[in-house]
C-alpha cells in the first residue's frame, strides 16, 4: 500500500482515538447526571432540550468524521473508504473508552443506545463493534485495490449489495423503536416524540429483550458477498 495512504490511515487512527475518547467522556458526564446508579433500561426520560442538544452533537460528530475523510480522499471512493475507516475506529475506541473509564459494558451483549437519528437505534454492544470491524475491513480493501489499480471501481450490483446489507443492519437497530412508534400510531408525532406523554410513558417502562440477530447477520452476509465479488474480480488483475 502506498506510503501516503498508510500515513493518512495512521493520522486518521490518531484522530479517531482522540474523537472516540472525547465522545466517551461526554457520555460519562451524561450518565453521571441521568444514570447515577449506572446505565440501564428502562431509560430515564431526558428533557426535550437535552435531546435536541444530543441530536446536534451527533450531527456535528458525523460532519467531523466526514470532513477528515474528505480532506484525505482524492476521489469519491477514497472519501467513502476513509469515512468508513474513520467511523469504525472512532466507534470501537468509544466503547473502549467507556470500558476504561466506567468499566461498562459488563458484556458485549449488553444493550445500548447506539444513535438517535432519525429515531433511536438499540442493540447489544457486539453489533456495532462487529459492524465497525466490517467497515474498517471494507475501507482498507477498497484503498488497497484502488492503489493497486487506478481504474478500480465498484460495479452497480456490488454497491446494491452493500446498500441492502447496510439497510438490513439499520433496520435491526431501529426495529424496537419503529415498532413502538407504528403500533401506537405515533408517526404523526415523529419529530416531537419526547414531548408526547404516551411515548414517554412507554419508554420509561420499556426494556429490550430480543435483538434481531437474523436481520443483522443477513445484512453482514449480504455485504460479505459484495466484498467477495469485489475481491475476486480484482485479485487477478496486474498491478
Amino acid at each position: 500500500m502506498d506510503y501516503s495512504i498508510k500515513k493518512k490511515l495512521f493520522l486518521i487512527v490518531i484522530f479517531s482515538i482522540a474523537m472516540g475518547i472525547f465522545e466517551a467522556i461526554v457520555v460519562v458526564y451524561l450518565r453521571n447526571i441521568y444514570y447515577p446508579d449506572g446505565f440501564q433500561f428502562p431509560l430515564t426520560v431526558i428533557p426535550d432540550h437535552i435531546i435536541k442538544v444530543e441530536l446536534l452533537r451527533e450531527v456535528c460528530t458525523m460532519i467531523m468524521l466526514l470532513s477528515v475523510a474528505w480532506i484525505a480522499g482524492r476521489n469519491k471512493l477514497q472519501i467513502f473508504s476513509y469515512f468508513l475507516f474513520n467511523f469504525a475506529i472512532w466507534d470501537i475506541i468509544y466503547y473502549a473508552g467507556l470500558k476504561l473509564i466506567l468499566n461498562w459494558p459488563p458484556s458485549l451483549f449488553t444493550w445500548d443506545i447506539l444513535f438517535l437519528i432519525p429515531i433511536p437505534w438499540l442493540g447489544p454492544v457486539a453489533a456495532p463493534i462487529i459492524s465497525s470491524i466490517t467497515m474498517a475491513t471494507m475501507a482498507i480493501l477498497f484503498l488497497y485495490l484502488q492503489k493497486r489499480n487506478n481504474d478500480f471501481y465498484l460495479k452497480k450490483i456490488e454497491w446494491i449489495l452493500i446498500y441492502i446489507g447496510a439497510l438490513l443492519i439499520f433496520i435491526s437497530f431501529i426495529w424496537d423503536y419503529a415498532d413502538i412508534i407504528i403500533s401506537n400510531n405515533l408517526l404523526d408525532n415523529i419529530f416531537s416524540l419526547t414531548k408526547n406523554p404516551l411515548f414517554n410513558n412507554i419508554m420509561s417502562n420499556f426494556v429490550p429483550e430480543s435483538y434481531h440477530w437474523n436481520l443483522f447477520i443477513l445484512g453482514l452476509l449480504t455485504i460479505s458477498i459484495s466484498i467477495f465479488l469485489i475481491f475476486k474480480r480484482n485479485s487477478f488483475k496486474k498491478k
